[in-house]
């Protein structure tokens, strides 16, 4: 018993020398579709640190990888109501809620990380996380999944042509079912937990993702053919709940802003940093790997263009007129 009131009160003396007042600590649940290991992952597990430590421990965050939470659309439906904190998905999600989102899932937007860097960072991506928060949402970054990629398992792709027919998980949203129709695939929208299953039973040939997601979600082991494609590139937002925003002080909305810009800066860098190695990786799990050449690319940007066009309209022509003259700028 001395031993255990001892322990109790070093324990009661580190609380007070920190500041931290065991009733005021709040728990962040901070959410993910990915795997433990991933860029995303990697650069959330840095926000629990930065926000812990620049808190004092008065802000815990636990980081829930693999879709441990539920699905995205679940995930957005508990941030709304605040029974979840915080989350990192796709931005292309949030169209359901602010359609200007879909823009970000336009195919061939983005000729590299830098472009994209320079939209959501700038003025445009940060007008469209304001937007979320009449919907009970506060954008507070932007992370990098990165350009994504077709893997099958029914055969090599060489040419566009070898694209038709395949059965592809797709995210569940309009501007991805209509590029593979384009293509001449057949959609197939499925949320992300489910896909490996998927895949293993053979109800759909194949998906598209990026080269860290394939390999953290081990889709090497159900899937043979690997088509690096760069056909779209995915911003994931770092978004929280607004109910649980309004309850914080300013102090602490500081930290946790910061972190996540902070964090934001982290985690692009593992994503980039890694996918020469990663793609070497899914190599030796024995993925054949082909990438279409400039010929090719060009054939399926074409294919493309009605389908872009049709989502242009959608999301209106101000806003695509308003990335357009941030990518301009920069390729001048």
């Amino acid at each position: 018993m001395k031993r255990l009131f001892l322990k109790t009160m070093v324990a009661a003396g580190a609380v007070a020398a920190v500041g931290i007042s065991t009733a005021r600590t709040r728990t962040i649940k901070f959410a993910n579709q990915n795997a433990q290991g991933h860029p995303i992952i990697m650069g959330m597990e840095r926000f629990a640190e930065l926000v812990g430590a620049r808190s004092g421990g008065r802000l815990q965050v636990n980081v829930f990888p693999g879709g441990a939470l539920g699905n995205d659309q679940a995930n957005v439906t508990a941030l709304r109501s605040g029974t979840l904190e915080m989350a990192s998905m796709n931005s292309g999600i949030f169209a359901s809620l602010v359609k200007e989102f879909a823009i970000y899932d336009f195919p061939f937007m983005f000729a590299n990380p830098r472009e994209a860097e320079a939209v959501v960072d700038g003025a445009f991506g940060k007008s469209l996380h304001t937007r979320l928060e009449e919907r009970g949402l506060v954008g507070l970054s932007y992370y990098e999944l990165g350009f994504r990629h077709i893997t099958n398992s029914r055969r090599p792709i060489n040419r566009v042509e070898d694209i038709a027919g395949l059965k592809l998980r797709v995210i569940p949203n309009p501007i991805n079912v209509d590029w593979v129709n384009a293509l001449g695939a057949n959609p197939t929208p499925l949320p992300f937990p489910e896909l490996y299953a998927a895949l293993e039973k053979r109800a759909v040939d194949g998906q598209e993702n990026p080269i860290a997601t394939i390999y953290g979600a081990k889709l090497f082991e159900v899937q043979r053919h690997l088509a690096l494609t760069y056909h779209q590139y995915n911003p994931q937002s770092v978004v929280i709940s607004k109910r649980f925003w309004d309850s914080l002080n300013a102090e602490d909305k500081k930290i946790i802003q910061d972190a996540a810009q902070e964090s934001a800066v982290f985690q692009r860098q593992q994503a980039r940093t890694t996918v020469g190695s990663t793609l070497d990786k899914l190599r030796s799990a024995n993925m054949q790997v082909t990438e279409l050449p400039p010929t090719e690319i060009a054939k399926m940007r074409e294919l493309m263009r009605p389908v872009i066009a049709k989502h242009s309209a959608a999301v209106g022509e101000t806003t695509v007129s308003a990335v357009m003259t941030e990518l301009e700028k920069l390729r001048r």
